[in-house]
């Protein structure tokens, strides 16, 4: 069984930043995309970033130039550097680990507020 364990998130002020971090733990084999998603109230769950196991990452227009994924393949972690944080990023994080096979985990989300 593999589990995702997330950390990071909290409270921040506009144009703060804040660190997310994700690992998995089970009997995990070889993962294939590692990625950030996040539901805000009242919205879908949408893709935030996602990055290959070679680093190639792709983003969502709205956190362009301010987020960054990055991930450790030997350790099964991927984190989420937010930075210039706006209130419209609030949302519940989640992490997100697909395999080779097909097999998607998700983590159990992380609270993320930005006040203005």
């Amino acid at each position: 069984q593999v589990q995702l364990v997330q950390s990071g998130g909290g409270l921040v002020q506009a144009g703060g930043s804040l660190r997310l971090s994700c690992v998995a733990s089970g009997r995990v084999f070889s993962i294939n995309i590692m990625g950030w998603y996040r539901q805000a109230p009242g919205n879908e769950r949408e893709l935030v970033a996602a990055i290959t196991p070679g680093g190639i990452a792709n983003y969502a227009d709205s956190v362009k130039g301010r987020f960054t994924i990055s991930r450790d393949n030997a350790q099964n972690t991927v984190d989420l550097q937010m930075n210039s944080l706006k209130p419209e990023d609030t949302a519940v994080y989640f992490c997100r680990f697909v395999g080779f096979r097909g097999d998607v985990y998700w983590g159990l989300g992380t609270q993320v507020t930005v006040s203005s």
